[in-house]
Formats: structure tokens, C-alpha cells, sequence
């Protein structure tokens, strides 16, 4: 199928971008890597927030008609973004692309089929390489796992996700401002107990890192939302937070060996009150 064929119908993927002050050359090496996926069943929703400075000639260079460009006459936020994003999506299925990361050529492809082959799964992630390095970051790839270390961590990376759309409608669930920049974790924090989540143990996403990144400017912003989510999390989820976050002492003749505090897939230890280490739990293949 071509691009004009496909946009002759609603496409089984949408995929979301919201932009903002996005320098060139990685707002164009993002939309050619989703433009160049081998699943091509889809439209690109362009969303920029920035009316003042905006992309709109970039995006317009482009002569591809799965690309949908509006601009805000106003900055609304990321929260904001996303949700008028969802709002236009026409697709089964939600692609999350963030606009200066990279999407391997399969990404669309592999995903699909997963959601269409495992009906339980409303949210799959994948594992991603960070660059200009080279790290990998492999992710828990399992729902009971991710369920676990959603307690403590944003266990699937949100420009990897493809996301059911028909849970959140169903769910009446969109992002909420009120946790930004962390709006991606709450957004899978509110899913627990309404759908399942998986990882594919696969790189299929490059998440550019640089001196710009939210978890950079906006650290101290970033961790209070995150101990905001934490918050919900043990409030709202409290089964789930006692099994997964606690406290175990070792003592010998009533001395304090060792204290082990769990919370979902880390442990962190301390000896005798000094010597202290962490780790987590392995990933899953």
C-alpha cells in the first residue's frame, strides 16, 4: 500500500508528535523515520506548540499526505498537546513519537503485530539505544514486571509505545497536566488494572540525548512530579504498593546485619548501617 492509498481510509496507526522550537535537523530525521517505516498503515499528526516559532515550513517541505500538520494559536503545554493529539487520532492503534528521537524502520511494523497478536496488552514499549551514544536500555518486558517497577519507575519509554486507543477511551483516560513533565508515567500508572503492558526485547527506538531533554531542564520539576505519581501510586494502588515496596531487617543477637528496602524491581541494601549497594531484577527474555 502506498501513502495515497492509505490515506484514502482511517489508518490503523496514528502516529502522535508534538513539537516545540525543534531544531531542523532532528525534527526532519524524526519524520523521515517514521515516513520510511515498512508499515506504511498509518498518518503522522503534527502538533506544534510554539505558534511564535514555529516549524510550519519544515513540515510543509514535505509532500507526503499521511502527514497532518496543525499549529496552536497558543502555547498549551505538553499535557495539553497530547490530549488535542488523541483527540484527532483517527488510528486503532496510537504510535507516541517525540520529535527529535529516531524510530528504527520496523518500529510501526513490530508493534502491530504484536498488539494485534496478544489482545490483552494495551500498552507494548520497546527497548532503545541512547545517542549520540550507544547505550542500550533493556526494559522489563513482561506485564507483572513492568506492573512492578511502575511502582517506582517509568518502565516503558513513552516515544517507544504504541498504545490501544480503545483502552483509553474506554478508561475515559487522557494525560493530566497536573503531573507534568511526568505525564507519560502517570498515563501508565492510570492503566494499572485495566490492561496489561509488555516490552519488546528489541531496539526500535533511538532517544537522542542532549543538553535540551525535559529530564535535564526540568529535573527539579521532573522529580516532583515523579514523587507525585508515587503519591497516587500508594494511594490509589495500595495492594499492589505493599507487595511491591517494603522493608526487611536481618538481625543477629539483636544487632542490625543487614536492611533490605524493596520497592518493585530494585533493592537496595545496607551492612551493619554502612555499606550500602542497589540492584534490580533481571530482564526477562
Amino acid at each position: 500500500m502506498n501513502a495515497t492509498e492509505a490515506n484514502q481510509k482511517n489508518q490503523r496507526v496514528s502516529v502522535l508528535m508534538p513539537i516545540y522550537k525543534t531544531p531542523e535537523k532532528y525534527l526532519r530525521e524524526a519524520v523521515d523515520s517514521i515516513l520510511n517505516q515498512t508499515y506504511t498503515d498509518f498518518e503522522l499528526l503534527i502538533l506544534d506548540d510554539c505558534p511564535e516559532q514555529s516549524c510550519e515550513n519544515i513540515i510543509k517541505s514535505y509532500d507526503d499526505e499521511r502527514i497532518k500538520y496543525v499549529k496552536n494559536p497558543h502555547n498549551i503545554g505538553i499535557s495539553a498537546a497530547r490530549n488535542v493529539l488523541l483527540d484527532m487520532a483517527r488510528g486503532e492503534y496510537l504510535a507516541v513519537m517525540d520529535h527529535d528521537d529516531v524510530a528504527l524502520p520496523q518500529r510501526l511494523e513490530k508493534e502491530t503485530k504484536f498488539l494485534d497478536s496478544h489482545p490483552e496488552i494495551g500498552v507494548v514499549g520497546t527497548w532503545y539505544q541512547r545517542f549520540p551514544a550507544t547505550k542500550i536500555k533493556k526494559q522489563y518486558v513482561t506485564d507483572s514486571q513492568i506492573e512492578r517497577d511502575l511502582m517506582q519507575n517509568c518502565s516503558i519509554l513513552h516515544p517507544s509505545s504504541m498504545i490501544r486507543k480503545s483502552v483509553l477511551l474506554e478508561n475515559n483516560i487522557h494525560y493530566d497536566a497536573k503531573y507534568s513533565p511526568a505525564e507519560d508515567y502517570m498515563l501508565w500508572v492510570s492503566l494499572i488494572g485495566k490492561t496489561k503492558f509488555a516490552n519488546i526485547p528489541e531496539v526500535l527506538q533511538k532517544y537522542r540525548d542532549h543538553g535540551h531533554n525535559t529530564s535535564k531542564t526540568q529535573a527539579d520539576k521532573m522529580k516532583k512530579a515523579a514523587d507525585a505519581v508515587h503519591k497516587f501510586v500508594h494511594q490509589h494502588h495500595l495492594e499492589l504498593w505493599e507487595k511491591c515496596c517494603y522493608t526487611k531487617n536481618i538481625e543477629f543477637l539483636g544487632i542490625p546485619l543487614l536492611k533490605c528496602e524493596v520497592c518493585g524491581c530494585t533493592k537496595k541494601y545496607t551492612y551493619l548501617g554502612i555499606i550500602k549497594f542497589r540492584t534490580r531484577e533481571a530482564v526477562e527474555f
